[in-house]
């Protein structure tokens, strides 16, 4: 285990349990450092037969180039998104604004599968941007919503919120630092968000919500596709079938129905396009950690004669 040098300390700490366990000494090793000579140093070292990756697009892009160049190993990469969450307007809507709501808010925003690009029927638009904004004015700092990781990724996401607000986007809630001690963000919650603006195109990681409208199923799907991005995707409406029949067409590797970032062990979870390769959990996970091999040979005809094995 590589983790990485942002959260070092809970990587550690695990390596103590699993030792408090009585795991075999070298069965499980843990490894702090930077990526760009620790996790370089991994990817390219030839005695390495498999990389698991969990991390931006970018990184992972860096790690097939590394792992190309030295032996081909076997890699799965679970990357970024910009995950849509289409609202239709027959939606049980206090059930969709909590999924909304927890989808993009947990964990400050720092989830690889938030609900980050919501999209709204236009007849209930302005009914559900209440119920969200409502939500969110519920946080509270420090109990609900802890600081972002680190000064760096504080930075950027005051830097996307600034970037919403120039291209023309609505900012309805927040869009400021929380306190003067720690990187607070406060929920933050942009409507009038337009597809070709950053803050609906780059994944922000951290609390900041867009809503957007649209008029027709045919065009949120176009719309929710459109996206380099294809890690999950969620769909709210009371019709089954009109949500089955969305969920069939978004390139997504998971389309929760009626729920957001619900997550089963037997259920594979992972992306399209730039989100990654592979599947973690369940059977297809186990896939990526073996090699198949084929043995064939002869059979040996016996004609009943004692002591015959001659191949015939």
């Amino acid at each position: 285990v590589k983790s990485s040098e942002k959260t070092p300390l809970t990587a550690l700490f695990l390596a103590r349990l699993i030792q408090e366990a009585g795991f075999p000494p070298g069965v499980v090793n843990v490894l702090s450092g930077y990526g760009h000579d620790c996790g370089k140093a991994l990817a390219k070292h030839p005695a390495v037969d498999k990389i698991a990756f969990t991390g931006s697009s970018d990184v992972g892009h860096d790690i097939v180039s590394y792992s190309a160049a030295t032996k081909l190993k076997r890699i799965t990469l679970e990357l970024g998104g910009k995950s849509a969450l289409i609202v239709c307007d027959d939606a049980v809507l206090d059930q969709a604004a909590d999924a909304a709501h927890e989808g993009l808010f947990s964990n400050q925003g720092e989830c690889c599968s938030a609900s980050s690009r919501i999209f709204v029927h236009t007849n209930i638009y302005d009914t559900f941007v209440q119920k969200c904004v409502d939500r969110a004015k519920g946080i509270r700092m420090g109990i609900d919503q802890g600081p972002q990781i680190d000064e760096i990724q504080f930075e950027r996401i005051l830097g996307y919120i600034s970037s919403g607000m120039r291209e023309g986007a609505t900012c309805v809630l927040g869009g400021k630092r929380w306190g003067d001690i720690g990187y607070f963000i406060e929920p933050t919650v942009f409507t009038n968000v337009k597809d070709d603006m950053k803050i609906a195109r780059e994944e922000i990681f951290g609390p900041v919500m867009q809503l957007l409208r649209f008029d027709t199923i045919e065009e949120a799907i176009q719309r929710a596709n459109a996206s380099k991005y294809g890690l999950a995707a969620g769909v709210y409406s009371t019709s089954i079938s009109k949500a089955i029949g969305i969920a069939k067409r978004l390139q997504a590797g998971t389309v929760w129905v009626n729920c957001y970032n619900h997550f089963d062990p037997a259920a594979p979870f992972g992306g399209f396009k730039e989100s990654g390769w592979g599947r973690e959990k369940g059977q297809y996970a186990l896939d990526n950690y073996t090699e198949t091999k084929t043995i064939e040979f002869p059979v040996n005809h016996y004609d009943g004669t004692s002591g015959s094995s001659e191949v015939k």
